[in-house]
């Protein structure tokens, strides 16, 4: 944690895993003005090919953004600026200063009408008489709100701008919602100096940054509408900019993409790609899967797929050949111990790879499970940065959306990846006599320089034998 200045605590950017050295700001989940409890989440962070919660380490008021959306900081980079509970009531209790006193503003910078707006409520509000933030204050000072009638339900019964706007909206018709320009009514005569046009105008919510910090004119008229009162709010960067005139539109490159362009362009670049291809019979996997897919499903409340059974074979053949499981080191093959299976699973924008850990530690249920769990983190955006690390090889299902036929690039920097293709019923020639079976193609891409065709064709048919090896005896667990 960084040092504290008068904006409050720095938030840094936290090292998620080895590797990481930056991260891009998603989105912001809070706003400055908001009173954050410790653990609850700030903003989404987003990592090679993840996307990851940032939670507050403190508790506090957050002051200012550093990184806004869309832009990226460095691990140990300052991302926003919290000021913890006492340093909070230390700015809002301190006396006004000589200079302070001279433009209309209380001592930690807040507006004089909000001071004497909250001053009531101060002498009625008992423990919670300095509970409440800057940004609460100048809220309620704009609308003519005092503060004790507003209903908390923040933390301890604190009152935060989500309360003050939700009493705003639901007051007596009468109450005008005035901007932070607009005139007050006369009967609110503390707010006069703070509305007067000679004043300077208050910025808007978003924009507000510390008691400490001088006043600023906000950039443009302020909304009174949405999730946040912010002037022209930023278009997210992940958002298409449609070009009618022309025919066509843009789609900005998000980080994960980005990620994936460098890591595709690495491998194609560095790695001299080969493959080879076998067809496999898999009618008894077929009728195996079909006989007990039932079953399974009652009893582990999990869809037992084909990718289970095949993730089996491969990693039997990776044990009987364990080069495959290699990196290249320049001078020296790194072959792991450890067979760490990644798994490519498609989302809508991206295709991501969660690792099953000792995925040769495993029975075919256990990797069933594995493969549903991964699946549906990948899906729903709950993968951790700790799934995405550690894959020795890549296993690809390319048969869910009807491939027969493809060509992989390798998940750099690993040795190999193979695809599993679509099950398709064909005639196959069987002692001479013609069969209809389930025949399914395998597609190994590999690194020619840890494999040739030699060791990478018994790799193969190592795994056609593990799989048409499978029959109705075959144990789940």
């Amino acid at each position: 944690m960084s040092g504290k200045d008068s904006r409050g605590t720095a938030v840094p950017v936290p090292h998620l895993a080895e590797s990481l050295v930056a991260a891009t700001v998603g989105k912001w989940l809070k706003q400055p003005g908001d009173y954050v409890v410790q653990y609850e989440v700030l903003c989404e962070l987003i990592t090679e090919k993840v996307v990851v919660e940032m939670p507050s380490p403190i508790e506090g008021t957050l002051t200012e953004f550093v990184v806004a959306e869309g832009e990226t900081a460095q691990v140990g980079d300052p991302i926003c600026y919290i000021r913890e509970q006492g340093d909070a009531e230390a700015a809002i209790t301190a006396p006004p200063s000589d200079s302070a006193a001279g433009h209309g503003v209380s001592g930690g910078g807040i507006p004089s009408s909000a001071a004497e707006a909250a001053a009531p409520v101060a002498a009625q509000g008992g423990e919670h008489s300095a509970r409440f933030s800057p940004a609460v204050l100048k809220l309620a000072a704009e609308r003519g709100i005092q503060l004790a009638d507003v209903p908390g339900t923040g933390l301890g019964g604190r009152i935060t701008r989500k309360d003050v706007l939700a009493y705003a909206e639901r007051g007596p018709a009468s109450r005008p919602v005035a901007p932070a320009q607009a005139a007050v009514q006369p009967s609110a005569p503390a707010h006069a100096s703070y509305a007067a046009p000679s004043a300077p105008p208050a910025p808007a919510e978003s924009e507000y940054r510390s008691p400490m910090m001088p006043q600023q004119a906000p950039a443009g008229p302020v909304r009174s509408t949405g999730l946040h009162l912010t002037s022209n709010p930023p278009t997210p960067f992940s958002e298409a900019d449609r070009v009618e005139s022309r025919g066509e539109y843009f789609i900005d490159v998000t980080p994960v993409r980005d990620t994936i362009a460098s890591r595709m362009r690495q491998s194609a670049t560095e790695i001299p790609h080969a493959w080879t291809i076998v067809e496999v019979d898999v009618t008894n996997l077929v009728q195996l899967r079909t006989k007990l897919k039932d079953e399974f499903m009652r009893k582990e409340g999990i869809n037992l797929t084909y990718l289970a059974f095949v993730l089996k074979a491969v990693v039997g053949a990776i044990k009987d050949y364990p080069i495959l499981n290699s990196v290249w080191a320049v001078d020296k093959i790194i072959v792991k111990r450890d067979i760490n299976i990644s798994l490519a699973v498609g989302t809508e924008d991206s295709v991501i790879t969660p690792v099953i850990k000792k995925a040769d530690q495993k029975n075919i249920a256990g990797l069933a499970r594995e493969v549903d769990e991964l699946t549906r983190k990948a899906r729903s955006g709950k993968l951790s940065l700790n799934d995405l690390q550690g894959g020795t090889f890549t296993l690809n299902n390319t048969g869910s959306f009807g491939s027969l036929l493809s060509y992989p690039i390798i998940n750099y920097p690993q040795a190999a990846i193979l695809t599993f293709e679509s099950i398709v019923k064909k005639p196959v020639v069987i002692n001479d006599m013609i069969a209809v079976r389930s025949m399914v193609n395998l597609c190994l891409s590999l690194d020619h320089r840890i494999l040739d065709g030699v060791i990478c064709g018994r790799f193969l048919q190592r795994v056609k034998e593990n799989l048409e090896s499978y029959g109705p005896d075959t144990q789940l667990y």
